[in-house]
């Protein structure tokens, strides 16, 4: 059979649960054709396609039935559309014919082989018909407003007649709906068809005499599954009106979904054990302790350990004394899903896309396959494990697509997104091939945090390119966030926006710190010795320190050739200053790492090569990673930390090093890079432009030389922010502004239902 549909009114409108029911069975019935049949340009019907929910027409005829196209591909059906272009005088010869009448408007919106006006009914004259006439035009008039000058003879439903013509399809399997007198010329070409409810009184006169077009009581798509039910056209006796049960739920009415697991996994003789995580990410006890007290919840993400086996458990206990309430769910990837989904797709194709390093992106579409199916995979296990009515809390850009799928599954959820992950601006997201996908389904999300106004800002500008967008609410950023002090900086945010009528809250949360355990490492006698260690090898010499992951984004190496640059133009520094570099090395599977591995190798032996003495190396490497009890006792004796990325969502690090010489009462100096997220926040960090090696030089030697008192200054207010803004803060307020969005959509009588923030 076929559904030719209006859009707004009708196919777009209706309660959440009947338009899920009606969108589900025509995608999961292969014997449905779905045409969209609108007044709306093509290019004004891109933003509904957008939406992941809404399945894609198999045709679309739009400008009122002037184009016509093949859903998928956009291209023209032919030979209908050059039988269209062919009555169609041109939009130049129009609009100076009708530029003679002054109470028409023309609508700037898009669209092709018609002119659309506002008038007032009483402004459509004889005369603007005769006008028509001697171009070879009709006339359509409708709602009121809508004044419609079209090629003869084409309509929605003449079209739509030809369509089915040209597919060899049964007139009687065909059933169209729509709500305005636009649409009665779908209705007079002998179709079956129905007018939804609440729609325009002159649509329901002129068919009150049709005895085959229902007019139904139910809006949108309650009307087209009433209409199905009523002309028989399922095969099954399914009753499409009545409330259907959504997919099985959980229990949970807090769920994280998390590439890692909240603990490691581990091989010992053989069998698969589980230990605490060792590595110093503060995120994830963060996020456990949420789940304190008993509370019901679920922990959601893979796992590789017998995945595809019969000993492989879906579920598994985290820690039953501390949380008892808590489920960890694991989705089974085998190790070549997660290589391509993870360690090759995301950080060849997302990775240098996000951080503005577009040219080094390597788009595949078997490797997007992939990635789509095991985001379907988190989605499928996430809404088994859902309480009615729960938050599910996604964190990061590989699960990018789990809102689409999940919205579809679980329409009842609460989503809340967090990007870790820098966020660039539309011109460098939009090289993506994905882009209209990929923010189609995170405008499925209730809220969407990022650490920074720029980086939620810059999503609000890709979003706009995608889908008509409302701006409800915005905010000033001053005086928590940097306005015009930096690269990131900016002066106000856009907090909630309106896209296909749902309500998106948008946040700024730069992720904070766990000082607890950096207090509880500095109190361990064990680190005091590491640092007295590194004091005497030292000998004396000031310490600047740098430490990073083995990455393009870093700046590493543009570091390194700055402070060549700096032994150089300042010698009196030499023999009085050494550069600590810690860079962690990348996995092993991910190779496009090689060759920047090579050339900061190269720059370090280099430098070495040409300043070393007796008993002074300028640079010292490490290309391993240090664990983080060690790692403090380096912050502890740095006397510069030089954090220098091209482009970062955050940069923990720096938050790390600031927390350990506040806790010691320091007096050490951060100098950051501006384009880092933590830019924006650490009010009293020296900033520094990357990008240009004489200001990385210049920055580095005044934080070398600063007076003592303007470096104590800096670092209490560099170490209120960090103490006061911590991780325990990031994750309660991050919630809670989920739970406000939440209050805001909710109907007055419904009930409330907050996550506790433990």
């Amino acid at each position: 059979m076929i559904i030719a549909t209006d859009l707004d009114g009708t196919f777009l409108a209706g309660d959440p649960e009947a338009r899920q029911r009606l969108y589900q069975r025509i995608a999961s019935d292969p014997s449905i054709t779905l045409v969209f049949v609108t007044g709306r340009g093509l290019e004004a019907v891109l933003p509904v396609l957008s939406d992941p929910t809404i399945p894609v027409p198999h045709y679309i005829i739009s400008d009122v039935g002037a184009t016509v196209v093949e859903g998928h591909s956009r291209q023209a059906v032919q030979p209908l559309q050059s039988e269209i272009d062919a009555l169609w005088p041109g939009e130049r010869v129009v609009i100076e014919a009708m530029s003679v009448f002054e109470r028409l408007q023309r609508q700037e919106v898009p669209q092709q082989r018609r002119c659309s006006y506002f008038c007032e009914g009483d402004a459509v004259t004889e005369d603007i018909h005769a006008v028509a006439a001697q171009l070879g035009c009709d006339v359509l008039y409708s709602a009121d407003r809508y004044l419609d000058i079209l090629p003869p003879g084409v309509n929605k439903g003449s079209t739509l007649r030809r369509l089915v013509e040209h597919l060899d399809a049964d007139p009687q399997k065909v059933l169209v709906a729509g709500d305005t007198l636009n649409d009665l010329s779908m209705y007079e070409q002998g179709f079956k068809g129905v007018c939804v409810g609440e729609s325009e009184p002159a649509l329901l006169a002129a068919t009150s005499d049709r005895t085959r077009i229902l007019h139904s009581h139910r809006v949108g798509c309650g009307g087209i599954l009433e209409a199905l039910s009523f002309f028989r056209f399922l095969n099954d006796a399914e009753d499409m009106t009545s409330s259907k049960g959504m997919e099985r739920t959980g229990e949970s009415g807090l769920v994280i979904v998390y590439h890692r697991l909240p603990y490691e996994e581990y091989l010992e003789d053989g069998l698969v054990k589980r230990r605490r995580p060792t590595s110093p990410n503060g995120i994830i006890p963060t996020l456990l302790s949420f789940f304190g007290e008993g509370q019901k919840g679920s922990w959601v993400a893979w796992s590789s350990a017998n995945a595809g086996s019969r000993d492989f458990e879906v579920h598994t206990t985290v820690d039953t004394e501390q949380y008892p309430g808590l489920t960890c769910a694991r989705v089974a990837l085998s190790k070549e899903e997660v290589n391509i989904f993870y360690k090759r797709f995301s950080k060849e194709a997302f990775w240098p896309t996000l951080h503005t390093f577009w040219e080094r992106a390597q788009f595949r579409e078997d490797h997007w396959q992939v990635f789509l199916k095991v985001n379907r995979l988190f989605a499928e296990r996430t809404a088994a494990e859902a309480a009615p009515g729960a938050t599910v809390w996604l964190h990061d850009y590989n699960l990018w697509m789990v809102p689409a799928y999940l919205r579809e599954l679980r329409p009842d959820l609460k989503i809340a997104f967090f990007h870790h992950t820098y966020f660039p601006s539309a011109d460098v997201f939009n090289v993506m091939p994905w882009r209209r996908d990929i923010i189609g389904s995170l405008l499925q999300c209730d809220y969407i945090g990022f650490h920074i106004p720029r980086q939620a800002e810059n999503f609000v500008d890709v979003a706009r390119g995608v889908a008509p967008l409302k701006v409800l609410e915005t905010r000033n950023c001053a005086p928590r966030f940097l306005t015009y002090g930096c690269a990131v900086g900016l002066d106000e945010m856009t907090t909630a926006i309106e896209v296909h009528g749902r309500r998106i809250g948008i946040g700024a949360h730069p992720v904070g710190l766990d000082v607890q355990r950096v207090q509880r490492i500095l109190a361990n006698p064990q680190t005091a010795k590491r640092m007295a260690g590194l004091r005497q090898e030292l000998a004396g010499r000031r310490a600047i320190l740098s430490v990073e992951r083995l990455d393009y984004t870093k700046g590493t190496l543009e570091k390194l050739m700055a402070f060549e640059k700096m032994l150089e133009q300042y010698p009196e520094i030499r023999q009085k200053v050494t550069l600590i570099t810690v860079c962690v090395p990348a996995a092993s599977e991910m190779t496009i790492y090689r060759e920047l591995q090579t050339q900061i190798e190269q720059a370090v032996g280099r430098i070495n090569g040409r300043f070393s003495c007796v008993g002074w190396t300028p640079v010292q490497f490490f290309f391993r990673a240090i664990p983080f009890d060690e790692l403090i006792a380096y912050y502890a004796v740095a006397d510069v930390m030089w954090i220098t990325p091209l482009r970062d969502g955050l940069n923990l690090v720096s938050k790390e090093y600031v927390a350990t010489q506040g806790l010691i009462q320091g007096s050490g100096v951060l100098v950051l890079s501006e384009f880092a997220g933590a830019a924006a926040e650490l009010h009293g960090a020296i900033l520094t432009n990357p990008h240009d090696i004489n200001d990385l030089r210049e920055k580095c030697y005044f934080a070398i030389n600063i007076h003592r008192a303007e470096a104590e200054s800096r670092l209490r207010e560099l170490f209120d922010i960090v103490q006061h803004n911590d991780i325990r803060r990031w994750g309660e307020e991050f919630l809670a502004s989920v739970n406000e969005v939440a209050r805001i959509e909710a109907p007055a009588d419904a009930p409330e239902r907050d996550v506790e923030t433990a």
